[in-house]
């Protein structure tokens, strides 16, 4: 269903501005809908670094066409237009009501029309940005098991990649409710799946979220092992994590180690001045 350009290969998630080079350069050679895709991802891009009024006006430039572009075009397009009012780079104080309204209706209409257009990497998206709208955890979870629903049932690879992300969103929603107890099954799930998909940089991440929920259920010595491999790992591999250190900090204060805990304190803000 989908068209030949390769979306995903350009992204580079942790340096939006280098993604929007790679789109523009793209841009050479696309025509139609592929250009099309390729600006609801410049725009996406510029959200990711808040540059929100001009996300949304290379939008809105491209609405005059979109009626006559197909299902995956009109189907990005909802999902940013969308993201331009609600997203993790949004402060909390952006968040308005209207705003979630706004993001709320465009995600509603992304996922109903990437469902009927088979596209099912899209729908998950859609759906799993919807929790972004809720204020209440309980809802938000709601919103990631229909997510999570259609990733497990869809056939597509793409789709069921996003079982990792949405465990780990699952966990969340447990810890921002109170439940530690309930988070700490989704996030070592979201661990295995990131196990089996062989990527370092998730898996650490995913290692890290266990690790952390295992300290805020008391289980300091378990998670101070997960921790201090992390930490290890991290060194040899020449990309330490400051938030690993952050941890270790807490660790080893509750136990009394002022020498370890300021080590890892100073390591953590060599790392993160």
């Amino acid at each position: 269903m989908g068209l030949p350009i390769d979306v995903q290969s350009l992204w580079d998630f942790d340096h939006p501005e280098r993604s929007e080079q790679r789109f523009r350069q793209a841009l050479a050679t696309a025509q139609g809908d592929e250009a099309l895709i390729l600006y609801t991802q410049i725009a996406r891009s510029q959200g990711l670094r808040q540059q929100f009024v001009q996300a949304r006006a290379l939008l809105e430039g491209l609405q005059p066409v979109l009626a006559g572009a197909g299902p995956e075009v009109q189907v990005r397009w909802w999902l940013e237009w969308g993201r331009t009012w609600v997203s993790a780079a949004h402060a909390p104080e952006q968040r308005t009501a209207e705003a979630r309204a706004r993001a709320g209706m465009a995600w509603e209409r992304a996922a109903q029309q990437a469902r009927a257009a088979g596209l099912d990497d899209l729908a998950v998206d859609a759906l799993h940005m919807l929790a972004f709208v809720e204020t209440e955890p309980a809802t938000q979870r709601q919103r990631t098991e229909v997510a999570l629903a259609v990733a497990q049932a869809s056939r597509q690879p793409a789709a069921q990649r996003w079982q990792a992300s949405l465990y780990n969103n699952l966990g969340m929603a447990w810890h921002e409710a109170g439940r530690d107890d309930l988070a700490l099954a989704p996030f070592e799930q979201a661990l295995r799946l990131r196990e089996a998909q062989g990527e370092a940089g998730p898996t650490r991440v995913a290692r890290w979220m266990v690790a952390w929920c295992l300290r805020l259920l008391g289980r300091a010595d378990e998670a101070l092992a997960r921790q201090q491999a992390l930490a290890e790992e991290g060194e040899a591999a020449a990309d330490p994590d400051p938030y690993v250190y952050e941890e270790l900090e807490l660790l080893y204060r509750a136990r009394g180690d002022t020498a370890q805990a300021d080590a890892a304190a100073r390591r953590r803000q060599a790392l993160n001045p």
